[in-house]
C-alpha cells in the first residue's frame, strides 16, 4: 500500500489537468471556461458550472463514462466528450483530502 502525501505524488508523471475530463477522482478545480455550443454552454451555466465555481470529479460509471461532477453540492453527470470542452485553472486543482474532505 502507498500513502500519498502531496498532490505532487498523486499526479507523478501526469500533466497538470487542463480540463474536466483530467481530473482524477477527488480532485478539484476552478472552472475558467467552457468551449461548447451556446445552448450547452447556457444549460450547464444555469446548473452552477460558473467560471470561478469550484468542481469536484466524483465517480464514474463502471465503464468510465459519464462521470459525476460535484458543483455547489449537487451531483452532475457528463459524458467525457463534453467534460473535455470545460476548462480548468490548472493552477487551482486541489485533491479532496488537501480540503479537508
Amino acid at each position: 500500500m502507498r500513502i500519498v502525501l502531496n498532490k505532487s505524488d498523486r499526479r507523478a508523471g501526469l500533466p497538470a489537468p487542463e480540463t474536466l475530463a483530467d481530473l482524477l477522482a477527488g480532485e478539484s478545480g476552478v472552472l475558467t471556461d467552457m468551449d461548447l455550443p451556446e445552448p450547452d454552454a447556457r444549460r450547464l451555466m444555469e446548473l452552477g458550472f460558473l467560471p470561478g465555481s469550484v468542481i469536484v470529479a466524483a465517480r464514474s460509471a463502471p465503464g468510465g463514462d459519464p462521470r459525476v461532477y460535484r458543483v455547489e453540492g449537487t451531483e452532475f453527470a457528463l459524458r467525457g466528450e463534453t467534460a473535455k470542452h470545460i476548462r480548468l485553472d490548472a493552477s487551482s486543482v486541489v485533491r479532496a483530502a488537501e480540503e479537508g474532505r
